[in-house]
């Protein structure tokens, strides 16, 4: 199981926790955008974010929980991340946001919210690299796992040997849901960073099932 470490909520400050988050055994640092027009809440700009990842060298997963996706896209790709997933529900250029990213070689997602079906996805399937579930309403850290996604999860892994993307789950992720989530890789937060050993809690969760 791969694991990508938010550090949207965190106990030392953004810089602290992602300097951690960049020496631990995570696969990923998750890099959480939010415009506070798609989701109630805003975070960072750009600029920030290039700040906070200076001297940084782990691989970046960003999420965009925006409207005008293309856009932020074009910001985001300077920082050369192995993933960005924008939402779905968001975006009405999704094939021309696909081949942005894939012309400047960075693996396109699309992200889905709890109640969004499957079939709202099925004609990109054939060009993503990642599906993002969130297993919790986007905009808001710390939020309990929404079970009802495990069906979800289990429908793009029926799907997938005929693609190939890989299953993010997003939300709510820890020792106990882990167990249930049939994915390639894991979002976790809080669960990690509050803690003074992120490597303990990042390994139980690389160990899956």
């Amino acid at each position: 199981m791969l694991v990508s470490v938010s550090f949207l909520k965190n106990k030392l400050g953004e810089k602290q926790t992602i300097i951690n988050i960049d020496k631990s055994n995570a696969d990923f640092i998750h890099v959480d955008i939010m415009d506070g027009k798609f989701v109630e809440n805003k975070n960072f700009t750009y600029d920030e974010i290039k700040d906070f990842f200076i001297d940084i060298n782990k691989p970046l997963d960003i999420h965009l929980m925006v409207e005008d996706n293309l856009s932020y896209i074009k910001e985001f790709v300077k920082l050369k991340p192995a993933y960005i997933s924008f939402h779905v529900e968001s975006c009405n250029n999704i094939e021309e946001c696909i081949k942005y990213l894939h012309d400047n070689n960075i693996k396109a997602g699309i992200a889905l919210n709890p109640e969004t079906r499957i079939y709202n996805i099925l004609p990109y399937l054939n060009e993503l690299d990642l599906v993002l579930v969130l297993s919790v309403h986007p905009g808001y850290g710390g939020q309990e796992f929404i079970k009802d996604t495990l069906k979800k999860i289990n429908e793009l892994k029926a799907l997938q040997p005929k693609y190939n993307y890989i299953i993010n789950v997003d939300g709510g992720i820890n020792s106990d849901t882990i167990k249930e989530v049939n994915s390639d890789m894991v979002v976790s937060g809080f669960y990690v960073v509050s803690q003074d050993d992120y490597n303990e809690r990042i390994n139980e969760l690389k160990k899956g099932k």
